[in-house]
Formats: structure tokens, sequence, C-alpha cells
């Protein structure tokens, strides 16, 4: 059975959500506060965290990162604070998505299951190519992970979703609406920051100059594309 762990200290949220969950027959955890919910992570784990930003004992951010370091587990931030800078500190974080109180159970519903759709259309693909070069950087798909001269750069789950999505479709232009529907499941709605928090991070990485990107190419009042650059 699926598992979900839900970090909130308002027991008002947390009793609803976990009704909620347990009817749509999910397994749920609950916690409290901060070292709660990484204890109940350690002890039982999860298959997807919501996780309340304003905690006690330590804030969401931090438990957010301590999960990260251990597992990529999808997380959801669930937080009454709704500026594009609480967001996009979230996403840097690692979360796979953000929403902001009061919000609905059906719809966060429907996040959870794309995310988990997601997940299972990736590891369906056919014959998905087994690690592709850019650069100095092997992008190894089959293993989720980014590697320079061997050695494993760290990397946000969402974020390798994105390139390898953008890798399996190369020269093909993607409004932000349509990576939002693409990677993350979802159609969220004028979240399009998100896809740009996500392409910033990936040309980090990825880009020996990222203002002047090789790979990743913004089109200009359209979205963003991947091509490879000449030989």
């Amino acid at each position: 059975m699926t598992r979900v762990l839900v970090v909130e200290d308002e027991e008002s949220y947390s009793d609803a959500l976990a009704y909620m969950l347990r009817k749509e027959g999910f397994e749920v955890g609950i916690a409290g506060t901060g070292p709660e919910a990484i204890a109940e992570f350690e002890r039982a784990g999860a298959d997807i965290v919501l996780l309340d930003l304003m905690l006690p004992g330590m804030p969401g951010t931090e438990v957010c990162r301590v999960i990260r370091q251990s597992s990529n587990v999808p997380v959801i931030m669930v937080s009454a604070k709704d500026s594009e800078v609480d967001k996009v500190v979230g996403l840097e974080l690692g979360a796979d998505d953000y929403v902001t109180k009061p919000f609905s159970l059906r719809e966060l519903s429907a996040r959870i299951r794309a995310i988990f759709r997601r997940a299972e259309q990736a590891a369906t693909e056919h014959n998905p190519p087994a690690a592709v070069t850019l650069g100095d950087v092997q992008v190894d798909l089959a293993g989720h992970r980014l590697l320079r001269d061997g050695e494993v750069l760290p990397v946000k789950p969402k974020a390798f979703e994105l390139l390898a999505f953008l890798l399996r479709n190369p020269g093909q232009v993607f409004t932000r609406d349509q990576l939002l529907e693409r990677v993350w499941g979802y159609d969220y709605a004028g979240e399009t920051r998100t896809v740009d928090v996500h392409i910033h991070w990936l040309r980090g990485q990825l880009e020996p100059d990222p203002a002047n990107p090789q790979f990743i190419h913004t089109v200009r009042g359209v979205g963003y594309v991947f091509r490879r650059p000449p030989a």
C-alpha cells in the first residue's frame, strides 16, 4: 500500500488530510513537528511526503533538506505562505510541488496521483537511452544520476525528470505550460515560474556558461528546447 507521510502541526489539517487520504486508499503516517517528521521518515519511510513549512522544532525547509540527503521521495510542500520567493525556495530545496492553504482536498489528491502517474510512465517508457553525454557531464538516465569525471553530482529529482524529458524530445520546443503538464503531470494554472527555476538549476549544472547555454535554449515568447551544439 502506498504510504503518505503528513507533516503538519495543525490537527484540523492533519486530521482532514489523513481522513481523505485513507478514503483514497493510502496508508498514512502523521508527524506534528520537524524532528518527529525526520524520525518517522527514518523509522517507516514514505512513498510521498506532504510537508508544512511552518513547524515547531524545525522548519519544513530543513526537514526537506534532510530528507533529500538520503531520498528522492516526492515532497509536496504545504504552506500558508504564497509568495513567489517562498515557492522558489521550496522548489530549490528539492520539493516536487508547492500547495498554498487553504486548498481543496480534491486538488491535493489530484496532484498526489499526478506525481505517481508520472513516475509510473517514466518507469515504463520503451527503450530509453541509457546515458547521454553533454559536455563534461554524463546524464545517466537509467540510474537517475548526473556525473562529472566519474563523480556523482547532486541532483534535484524533478529537475532530472525535466532534463530527461527534454533529452527524449530533442529539437522540440515546449511551452512552460506544456512542460508543467508533461513533467509535473498537472495543470498548475500560472505556476510557470516553477519551470524557470528548474531550468536555471539545470543550466548551472550542465552549461559551461549558463548565461549562454549550449544545450537548453530559451525560445523567446514560447518556452524551452534541447539542442545539441553543432559538431
